[in-house]
């Protein structure tokens, strides 16, 4: 694809849960006009951030994934590697409705304002202009590396969740998994099973939640962190919102002394680690699996981010009341993949409302 002259009506960046939504929705809808609109995703095919997932994340151990609007996911194998399932999945999803996907185009940067029209570029120059902006960007892209006193001086390997690949590259290794969600405690329990020595640290003790999860519970979860971006503050962490799910799986993690956490890092050196309770371990390797934050460095000259570091959201938890046309979804609240869907159809209404409006608002300038 090449640059665009003309200005379109509505660009999507990001073809994850939340951009196929609002994809789908601005088609199916006729909320702009069909040939007016275009997804722009960074990766070489289908699958959004899921298509990086490690294989022994199969689909029975993933998050739970909701299905895109007007296609089930159905039932697919749950041994089968999620990345394999949501790749196929939404790769048939957009075939299915025919959505104009264009690919790869990484965003560089997104400049202008509703006024004038946007311009989205991409890093290799390419450029595209569009009344309106719906961000689906997600927060892959932005992995969270917390700093410790001595982490420079560790010798040994150091990773994140986004770079892990397979268990069996640490055996013969003793493992420090860092991080209180649920990717911490399947890194474990997957080390664990090939006898390969874990230690776990996590800030504050794992937030075990019993209560089953049900409508109630999640649009409460929501309401907690929709109250925060409202307020211009920055989304929490996943699992302090959500609790880790105490089921068999995880249980026969805690009773086995695998999923006990040793309390907080304190301190790192060449080869050890040392915890709050002045404990020190070695260790050769640190996996973190400290989470991630909302991949938005593209949107920076937009100047979005309130002093303390969050962006301030409209009532419609998609709005950008500082930047009017641009909508985010996938961020705060819609980070979840169901939070996600919902965020689309939200953000494809309202921006096809501006275009209504700046439509009517042609027609009786040129009727005077």
């Amino acid at each position: 694809m090449r640059s665009m002259s003309r200005k379109i009506s509505t660009v999507v960046i990001g073809a994850g849960q939340a951009g196929l939504s609002a994809a789908h929705h601005l088609r199916r809808k006729g909320l702009v006009p069909h040939e007016d609109f275009v997804v722009l995703d960074a990766n070489d095919g289908p699958g959004g951030a899921w298509r990086h997932r490690w294989d022994s994340l199969t689909f029975d151990r993933a998050h739970g994934l909701h299905s895109l609007p007007g296609m089930d996911l159905a039932t697919p194998d749950p041994r089968e590697p999620a990345s394999a399932v949501v790749a196929r999945y939404y790769g048939a999803y957009e075939l299915a409705f025919a959505l104009p996907v264009v690919r790869p185009f990484k965003v560089r940067n997104v400049t202008g304002s509703l006024e004038d029209g946007f311009t989205i570029t991409a890093t290799d120059g390419r450029a595209i202009r569009a009344a309106t902006v719906i961000n689906a960007t997600g927060t892959w892209d932005k992995p969270y590396w917390p700093y410790y006193p001595g982490q420079r001086e560790f010798t040994g390997r150091q990773l994140h969740t986004r770079n892990f690949t397979a268990p069996e590259e640490f055996l013969g290794q003793r493992v420090l998994v860092v991080g209180g969600g649920t990717s911490a405690a399947q890194f474990l329990l997957q080390l664990s099973t090939l006898g390969i020595d874990t230690l776990w640290s996590t800030r504050r003790a794992p937030q075990w939640r019993e209560a089953p999860q049900n409508k109630a519970w999640g649009i409460e979860v929501e309401n907690n962190v929709n109250a925060r971006t409202r307020s211009g503050l920055p989304p929490l962490s996943v699992v302090s919102v959500t609790g880790l799910p105490l089921t068999d799986f995880y249980q026969a993690g805690i009773d086995s002394g695998v999923l006990v956490s040793r309390g907080a890092i304190n301190s790192l050196s060449a080869r050890s680690v040392t915890f709050s309770d002045g404990s020190t371990e070695e260790i050769d390797v640190i996996l973190w699996a400290t989470g991630f934050r909302a991949s938005l460095d593209h949107l920076a000259p937009l100047g979005l981010r309130e002093p303390g570091g969050g962006i301030l959201m409209g009532e419609d938890s998609v709005s950008v009341p500082k930047v009017p046309g641009l909508f985010l979804v996938g961020y705060g609240a819609s980070a979840s993949t169901i939070g996600a869907t919902r965020a689309g159809r939200a953000a494809a209404v309202a921006a096809g409302r501006l275009q209504e409006a700046a439509a009517a608002d042609t027609a009786t300038a040129d009727s005077r």
